[in-house]
């Protein structure tokens, strides 16, 4: 297992056909990378008590996050995890949330998309190929 600092984290929420970020004020937190066979990852957010009964509905309710969590220092990239939360608990007047999931592979998703999009436009074959590269690597000047 592999153990870093988390910076920040905030829950990606879908509300009414919005997608908004949710910033989870942080005391302190790990993230733990499991390397077991499932690719799992525990996050474990030491936040002050208020949002105790939030939390805790997403553990009744067993219902998958989205996370984006930035990992070590602030300046590094989110990351963005699919979690559950599994537990609550309190410590003194703050609490800790525990959450368990696997990293999404954001680049991945990018590609996938871009390569819907060029099918969608009719684009096959070598001609498909080459507008992909074309694309990429337009995306990478970014």
């Amino acid at each position: 297992m592999k153990t870093f600092k988390l910076v920040s984290l905030d829950l990606v929420e879908e509300k009414a056909e919005d997608i908004t970020q949710r910033r989870i004020k942080l005391i302190d937190g790990l993230i733990i990378n499991r390397e077991d066979d499932k690719g799992r990852w525990v996050i474990e957010a030491y936040v002050d008590q208020s949002y105790q009964s939030f939390f805790e509905e997403y553990v009744k309710s067993e219902e998958e996050l989205l996370v984006q969590v930035k990992i070590t220092k602030e300046t590094n990239q989110p990351a963005t995890f699919l979690v559950k939360a599994i537990d609550t608990n309190n410590i003194s007047e703050n609490m800790n949330v525990l959450f368990m999931g696997t990293i999404v592979d954001r680049r991945q998703d990018q590609i996938e998309k871009t390569l819907k999009l060029l099918i969608e436009e009719g684009y096959q074959g070598e001609e498909l190929l080459e507008e992909f590269k074309k694309r990429g690597s337009n995306n990478n000047k970014n």
